[in-house]
This record gives structure tokens, C-alpha cells and sequence, in this order.
């Protein structure tokens, strides 16, 4: 039996879909539905759905970071976008980041249909135990094999938005859940992926964006070093300097003083 869960901001559609679809036809069962995307992250995290069912255009999500964030936390689950949002560049990224089935409103039954076999199906197949011991001389069929691999597509694009959250917003007193909660994923999915991708903490790449926006600082005289350990998110100017020295090797005013001094010997 397979579990499904739908999201979408529209009651009727919700409503519609679990209760018009013949799911006992696919062996499946409506677990849960949701009506914005926060609500909908908290119902994928605890009914972990085989199939979900989602808009993209709804308040409180952003569609593409949530396909991602899903598609990267729960590779195997079956996505199927029901929208209205007609952009073709959007479908096209939305299926690059691991979407199966795209649908337009208003969606003709044979078309959900058509979706809900083509999902289960693949489902089927990657939970055959064939997918699993096929001679080494054999390759396993792409579908079959789209539940052992990593997404990297939607791997890249949540790291990539993730980084520039954290660059746009280093001086706030962020926390790995702030852009976990930005990027649709939990932190520990996060944590994990930004090692991955970058060899770094979640912390080392917060203190990163922080000492190249207080570098940018340093360079008007005007600022205090302890203005520009405040500026950059430090509330302890101790711990600002112990990073700084840490990262770049010097201290704040010894970067400060190269800086100048190169700066006059230019003149």
C-alpha cells in the first residue's frame, strides 16, 4: 500500500483528489493533506509519503527550493506538480530537479490517472528485488535505479541557495535552521549536504561570509573595529578578532593597516 499526501491551497482540489481518485485501484491511501508549504514540509516529515501531490504556487513556498529540498531528503518519493503556473522554463527546472509528472490545471482525469500509474509503477519497480540484485554485467534500468542515487541536481540547488541565504543574511543571528527552513530540508539533511559540497560547517561558512563583509568594512576609516564586529553579526568583540585571526591570519587592524598601506603605496 502506498501512502499519498496532497498540497495544494485550493480546498476543492484537495478534496477532489482524495476522495474522486480510485486509489485502492493503485494500492494506495490518502495519509494527509495540507493547504501552504510550511504545513506541507511538516506533513512530508511525518507521514513520509510515497507520492506527493503539490502545487507550486501557493503562499508560504517557494516551489522550486521545496521540489528540491523533497526530491534531496526523500530521493525514492514520487513527485506529481499539479498548477496552474503555465511559465515552461519553470517546468522544465522542475523536472531537471526530479519531478515525475508535471500537470497543468484544470487537469483531465484521464491525466492524474495516467500520473498515479506512471508513479506506481515506478515504484513497484524500484522496490523489486530485482532492482536490487541484477548481475553485475546487467545494468539496472534507469528508473529502477533513481531510488538508489543521489539527486545531485536538487543537491546543487539547495547548497547553492542555502550559501546565498546565508551571504545575504550573515549578519543576522542565523542559525543552521533559519536556512534549513529557506531551503526546505532538515538541518541535519543540510548539515550534511553542505559538508558534502563544500568540506565546511554550517558555522565555518557563516564566520566565511562574515570576515569578507568585514573585510569590505574594514576599508573605511571611519569605522570602529568593534562598529564592524557588530555590523557583521559579533555581539563579542573578542570573539570577532579570534575569528578574524583565525580565518585571515592577522588581526582586524593588521588588515586594516596592509590594506591602507598598499593602498598609498599605489599613490
Amino acid at each position: 500500500m502506498y501512502n499519498v499526501a496532497i498540497i495544494d491551497d485550493e480546498p476543492l482540489i484537495v478534496e477532489g483528489l482524495s476522495k474522486t481518485m480510485a486509489w485502492d485501484k493503485w494500492d494506495c491511501q490518502v495519509v494527509g493533506t495540507a493547504c501552504d508549504g510550511v504545513q506541507g514540509m511538516e506533513l512530508v516529515r511525518e507521514k513520509r509519503p510515497d507520492i506527493l501531490i503539490t502545487d507550486i504556487n501557493m503562499p508560504k513556498m517557494d516551489g522550486l527550493k521545496m521540489i528540491a529540498g523533497l526530491k534531496s531528503e526523500f530521493p525514492d518519493m514520487q513527485l506529481i506538480i499539479l498548477t496552474g503556473y503555465r511559465e515552461f522554463e519553470y517546468a522544465r527546472r522542475a523536472i531537471e530537479l526530479g519531478v515525475s509528472r508535471f500537470l497543468l490545471k484544470p487537469s483531465k482525469m484521464n491525466e492524474l490517472e495516467e500520473a498515479i500509474e506512471t508513479v506506481t509503477g515506478r515504484l513497484n519497480r524500484l522496490r523489486s528485488p530485482v532492482a536490487f540484485s541484477a548481475p553485475e554485467d546487467m545494468p539496472v534500468q534507469e528508473e529502477q535505479a533513481e531510488g538508489l542515487e543521489e539527486n545531485s541536481e536538487a543537491n546543487s540547488f539547495i547548497v547553492k541557495n542555502a550559501m546565498e541565504y546565508i551571504r545575504e543574511n550573515s549578519q543576522e543571528k542565523l542559525r543552521l535552521s533559519d536556512v534549513a527552513d529557506q531551503v526546505y530540508v532538515s538541518q541535519w539533511h543540510l548539515s550534511k549536504l553542505l559538508n558534502k559540497h563544500t568540506g565546511k560547517t554550517f558555522s565555518d561558512l557563516l564566520n566565511g561570509a562574515r570576515m569578507d563583509r568585514s573585510k569590505e568594512l574594514l576599508k573605511d576609516p571611519s569605522l570602529r573595529i568593534c562598529d564592524v564586529a557588530e555590523m557583521v553579526g559579533f555581539q563579542d568583540l573578542a570573539h570577532f578578532s579570534r575569528v578574524f585571526k583565525k580565518l585571515e591570519g592577522m588581526s582586524a587592524g593588521e588588515y586594516r593597516n596592509t590594506y591602507w598601506g598598499a593602498e598609498e603605496d599605489t599613490k
